[in-house]
């Protein structure tokens, strides 16, 4: 019988896998698989949790961002009513102001038009009173002159004032 190196690689191969089936090879390179399967299924579960725990942390960071767009535009609203007010308040005051001011000077201009007729009056009455004296004194002369002229003065005073 001649063997040729087909004969032999085919024996090599053999005795190649039965030492590989011997030391348990592909139930090593099986476990291994089921190994690295598991570590991958593993990975996959956690990589989809970690998926949905940041899809959660995404929806309330939205919401939280929504609520703080919402509360800012009351807190905007509000300020804006509130500047509204103010303003239509200091509008307000600055009119009830400028009105108590006018009515003030109305009431000091009609108070001195009042003095100045009075002094007017008052001046009117003394040129008034000289003149009458000056012309009782030429035309009535001694005693009774001065007591005619001191009565008539006090009377014109009393009248006039």
């Amino acid at each position: 019988m001649h063997f040729d190196a087909t004969f032999f690689a085919l024996v090599a191969l053999v005795i190649l896998f039965a030492g590989f089936i011997y030391i348990k090879v592909p139930g090593k390179v099986a476990g291994y698989l089921d190994e690295r399967s598991s570590n991958i299924r593993r990975e996959l579960d956690e990589a989809r949790r970690l998926r949905e725990e940041a899809q959660t942390v995404l929806a309330e960071y939205q919401r939280k961002r929504r609520e703080a767009e919402a509360e800012a535009q009351a807190v905007l609203e509000t300020a804006r009513s509130e500047a509204e007010r103010i303003t239509a308040e200091a509008h307000a005051a600055i009119e009830d102001m400028i009105a108590r001011r006018t009515k003030t000077a109305e009431q000091k201009i009609a108070q001195a038009e009042t003095q100045a007729i009075a002094d007017v009056r008052s001046v009117a009455a003394d040129v008034a009173v000289a003149a009458a004296a000056q012309v009782l004194k030429t035309r009535i002369g001694g005693a009774a002159a001065d007591t005619l002229i001191n009565e008539g003065i006090q009377a014109a005073k009393a009248r006039l004032n």
